[in-house]
């Protein structure tokens, strides 16, 4: 038996339930070794191997989640700061929602992977969840869903009824633009060339009115132009300006990695930067500085002024 055509798929999965890329990674694959040791019962007269491996998968996952804390991003824990020049401390102890490294698997990318949408469902009670993805995301039938749960038709349809309910107020995901839109593309190029020119007026200029930016693990967040401003104009202030960009996507959306210059030449990377445009403009953008989300997606730590050169 072949499994392997499934990784992907369950890697998604996995991480639209728990809503970090790290613990999916471990998950299919505790997926996969059950599988494999369980292959000489499994019955194709009851299910096909994909609704087998979703059995064992959602399993693992709701495993995983008991007694854990649900991964937001800084917008879910509280309001908005106003003060662009707060101290920037990060909050060591919460478990924050990751970014999906999209390209590094064979998964279709879909609105149910925005970070916006993957850190709604990280409210919703463990098998509620469940059942969300497995129907509304990964077209299960009903039935299938109570098999795979061990549960009624009646108390899976109950669950979806109370997920779809209590992810009502989320924005729509259908509103964010695919990364390879025309329009989308442009954006997001002249972003990048304002941000290596430091040129904070066309940065703004690119935002939303209401435009949010947040910077996990640091728990503040600002929303509106004028305090994204500020605050792009504190980071150029202290990091200096000749900065570089590798632009990638992650959760389906635009992202790019942003290196900072080093003194003595060359550039580090500070952050990968994952945005949402919408109508035209850049109406979100989670801003992720944790050394794990660069390894995830296979970021060079240092670029020198010819490799730079050399992408361009």
């Amino acid at each position: 038996m072949d499994f392997e055509p499934f990784r992907g798929e369950l890697m998604a999965y996995c991480y639209r339930m728990l809503g970090s890329f790290h613990e999916a990674e471990d998950l299919v694959q505790e997926t996969l070794l059950r599988a494999w040791k369980a292959r000489e019962r499994y019955d194709p007269g009851r299910a096909s191997v994909r609704t087998w491996l979703y059995r064992i998968a959602t399993n693992v996952c709701l495993t995983a989640l008991e007694g854990r804390r649900r991964r937001p991003l800084p917008s879910g824990l509280g309001a908005p700061s106003d003060d662009p020049g707060a101290p920037l401390v990060p909050a060591s102890d919460v478990p924050w929602l990751e970014p999906f490294p999209g390209a590094r698997f064979d998964v279709e990318a879909r609105a149910d992977l925005r970070l916006a949408w993957v850190a709604a469902v990280q409210v919703l009670p463990a098998r509620q969840r469940a059942v969300l993805v497995l129907r509304e995301v990964l077209a299960f039938t009903a039935a299938e869903v109570a098999e795979q749960l061990g549960t009624t038709v009646a108390a899976v349809n109950s669950a979806l009824q109370r997920a779809r309910a209590a992810l009502a107020e989320v924005a729509d995901a259908g509103a964010v633009a695919e990364p390879d839109d025309p329009g989308v593309r442009a954006v997001v190029q002249r972003y990048v060339r304002a941000f290596e020119a430091a040129d904070v007026p066309a940065l703004v200029r690119l935002l939303a009115e209401d435009a949010v930016l947040e910077m996990p693990p640091v728990p503040l967040w600002y929303r509106g132009r004028g305090d994204y401003g500020r605050f792009m104009e504190r980071v150029f202030a202290m990091r200096g300006t000749g900065w570089a960009v590798r632009e990638l996507t992650a959760n389906g959306q635009p992202a790019l990695a942003a290196y900072a210059p080093e003194p003595g030449g060359g550039h580090r990377l500070h952050t990968l930067q994952v945005f949402a445009v919408i109508d035209g403009r850049v109406a979100h953008n989670v801003v992720f500085a944790d050394p794990r989300v660069f390894d995830a997606f296979g970021l060079p730590r240092e670029i020198s002024a010819k490799d730079f050169h050399r992408e361009r």
